[in-house]
């Protein structure tokens, strides 16, 4: 397990049972392990979108006498630099750095291989595969199938909403042995929550890419992983959670004995067809 201040946060709210809003604080902490234990009540408030009453309940929650002692603890244990010295940057940077901040606690949660593995092993077994992602998200989801159809024999896009996705899902559920892979963005959508419980309720496993383990849909997915987005610009960036994509490929054609063949057979007919130009 990664020793990086953001898994020393993770490791701390493990176990707590916690409410939406108390979840969004987590989130908020996991994102900002840097400057948490450095913020006032007040300011952790201010970036997390909650009352700083909340974020005095949230303290309790995990067994704290309040929110000072929870920075007292945070100093303690996870004693880090803070991060607020990169003030100089303009937006643009800030966005860059933002991203590769993401990326090292990307770095740091799959220094355990287990959940990965774990997925790769569910999706290179599945038959059909299922691949779940509404509005934005759809890009990424069909980015994944993409390039899981080049080593996987059964791959089914499901990018689209309204009433023929729950049709879609039962042809998957048909199937023996059938899986759902749900990657989504920041925000997730009435559509998407509502498929994925839809999804579980026909005994379909449920993988899950997150921007953060606290998100609204781990309570419909068997496995999730997360993978933070940016929000520094107009619209959220998602290189952590595209890597993350390309990490669940490679951990899935692990899972698939004929992976290998597969993409040499695809290179022979790609040079016979001249379809790329060097």
């Amino acid at each position: 397990m990664s020793d990086s201040p953001a898994a020393r946060l993770q490791q701390l709210f493990d176990g707590h049972r916690l409410t939406p809003t108390q979840r969004r604080i987590a989130h908020c902490m996991v994102r900002k392990a840097a400057d948490v234990p450095f913020l006032s009540s007040v300011e952790l408030a201010e970036l997390a979108g909650v009352s700083q009453p909340s974020v005095t309940r949230f303290a309790v929650a995990l067994g704290f006498d309040g929110y000072p002692a929870l920075r007292k603890h945070l100093r303690e244990v996870a004693p880090v630099e803070s991060s607020q010295g990169e003030d100089h940057y303009n937006e643009y940077q800030q966005a860059v750095q933002a991203e590769i901040e993401n990326l090292q606690h990307l770095a740091g949660l799959l220094a355990d291989p287990r959940p990965v593995e774990e997925a790769g092993r569910v999706l290179a077994a599945s038959s059909p595969l299922p691949v779940l992602g509404l509005r934005a998200a759809s890009s990424q989801a069909r980015g994944f199938a993409y390039f899981a159809a080049k080593v996987h024999p059964d791959v089914r896009l499901l990018d689209e909403g309204g009433t023929m996705l729950a049709d879609r899902i039962d042809g998957a559920r048909r199937r023996a042995r059938a899986r759902c892979c749900a990657s989504r963005c920041r925000a997730i959508r009435a559509r998407s929550w509502s498929s994925l419980a839809y999804a579980r309720e026909q005994g379909l496993t449920v993988v899950t890419v997150a921007d953060s383990a606290f998100a609204p849909v781990a309570a419909h997915s068997d496995l999730l992983i997360p993978a933070a987005v940016g929000t520094g610009l107009a619209f959220d960036t998602a290189c952590a959670p595209m890597l993350l994509g390309r990490v669940l490929l490679e951990a899935m054609c692990d899972g698939l004995p004929d992976a290998q063949a597969r993409l040499e057979e695809f290179d022979a007919k790609a040079a016979a067809r001249g379809l790329f130009v060097e």
